[in-house]
């Protein structure tokens, strides 16, 4: 697993966040939805991330 992939798991966590946050204060259900759904991508490639290493 290179460093690339796990800090790009890492920013679609954060990105999914701040979505949420922006559509939290601008009432916007879609763009939270979306955020969620990137916050949860995010998280579950980074766990990934973490079982490949233990793998190793």
């Amino acid at each position: 697993m290179g460093l690339d992939d796990k800090i790009r798991h890492q920013a679609q966590e954060v990105k999914g966040k701040a979505e949420q946050g922006v559509g939290r204060a601008t009432e916007n259900d879609r763009l939270e939805a979306e955020g969620k759904k990137d916050e949860a991508v995010g998280e579950l490639k980074q766990e990934g991330d973490r079982l490949k290493d233990k793998l190793s």
